[in-house]
């Protein structure tokens, strides 16, 4: 799910996925569903066989009484490349039509001619006469399957495209291992405080949150319970600003939160970078999400709420470098999250 998120978070993915999305809504859901094509003066070769069979019937009848040989012949060359099929069927299932008919269409109409052949047609003495197949009205040839091929190919490959930027690429980026997922491996290797061994009280939830570079979703967040599984709020770290352009996201700063079910606000402190707590500008802009504090190694910060008490603890934490300014973003950042219940008060 993480490296999903990470890939849909380029623009070139997310464009990708967008014409995908697109190809399928407006295909499937507004071209077969809504707005379904609707047919009108289409050829007889986009009939169903028996249907051919039954319009060939129709047209040797036809002749039989006007003798229009062309328009005997222009309705049957617009039977398309079964045409010849369609006659051997006629000749074996006559059904209402005269026998008799049938063969003097086949000499008259389809023998040697008589008078004008239609154009692009070919005859030999003894043979079937053969011309262009018309497909649809004005002799033009649909191009809807065209159209068809056209989409289904280009969908396969934005899919294998796809399939590259997700799998092969996603394994191949960082020893087979997203930002987060290092993260993850990180906060189960970090070792907890023991806060008993320490004559504490043992907190009622403790967790423990990383932040790697190139996460650019990072969001952690956490609920707290009781011993007995009341539902106490929740609590957690999320990116608060960043500095400079480009990606990965240069993390200057991250929100410490703390909900508690019985107060009426959420209490955030804001922990920053050294180059962000000591800018004036960068440090005022912050200070109207949370208390601004400054990220060392070790730190421990307090939010308190009605009924609950949170102590977050700076596990480990390393700059990243470049061309920004020094000590300015997060490289990695552990962080340890303790959440005591307050003290009733008498």
């Amino acid at each position: 799910m993480d490296t999903i998120r990470e890939q849909l978070n380029r623009p070139v993915v997310a464009a990708a996925v967008g014409l995908v999305l697109g190809l399928l809504i407006g295909w499937f859901l507004l071209g077969w569903g809504l707005f379904p094509v609707s047919w009108t003066d289409a050829s007889p070769e986009f009939l169903r066989s028996d249907l051919k069979e039954d319009y060939l019937r129709m047209t040797i009848e036809s002749f039989s009484k006007n003798q229009d040989r062309e328009l005997a012949l222009q309705r049957y060359n617009s039977l398309g490349e079964e045409k010849e099929e369609i006659l051997t069927a006629v000749r074996a299932n006559p059904q209402n039509t005269s026998p008799a008919d049938i063969e003097t269409f086949t000499t008259v109409v389809l023998g040697e001619p008589t008078g004008p052949v239609l154009p692009g047609a070919t005859t030999a003495p003894g043979a079937l006469v053969t011309s262009t197949p018309t497909t649809a009205a004005g002799g033009q040839r649909s191009l809807l399957p065209v159209v068809l091929g056209v989409m289904c190919a280009l969908m396969l490959i934005i899919a294998g495209a796809l399939a590259y930027l997700f799998i092969v690429r996603g394994r191949a980026q960082r020893g087979g291992s997203t930002p987060a997922m290092q993260a993850q491996d990180l906060s189960r290797q970090a070792e907890r405080t023991d806060y008993g061994a320490q004559g504490q009280e043992a907190p009622v939830a403790q967790f423990m949150t990383t932040y790697m570079a190139g996460d650019d979703l990072y969001d952690d967040s956490f609920s707290i319970d009781s011993p007995s599984g009341e539902f106490l709020g929740e609590c957690g770290v999320g990116i608060s600003d960043t500095i400079g352009v480009g990606d990965p996201k240069k993390v200057t700063a991250f929100e410490v939160w703390l909900f508690d079910k019985n107060d009426i606000q959420t209490v955030t402190k804001v922990l920053m970078s050294a180059h962000a707590f000591n800018d004036p500008t960068i440090s005022q802009r912050l200070e109207s999400k949370g208390e601004p504090v400054l990220a060392e190694p070790g730190k421990r910060v307090l939010l308190e709420t009605a009924t609950l008490q949170l102590e977050a603890r700076v596990v480990d934490m390393n700059y990243g470098q470049g061309a920004l300014p020094a000590n300015s973003f997060f490289e990695r950042l552990t962080l340890e999250l303790a959440i005591w219940p307050k003290p009733a008060q008498a």
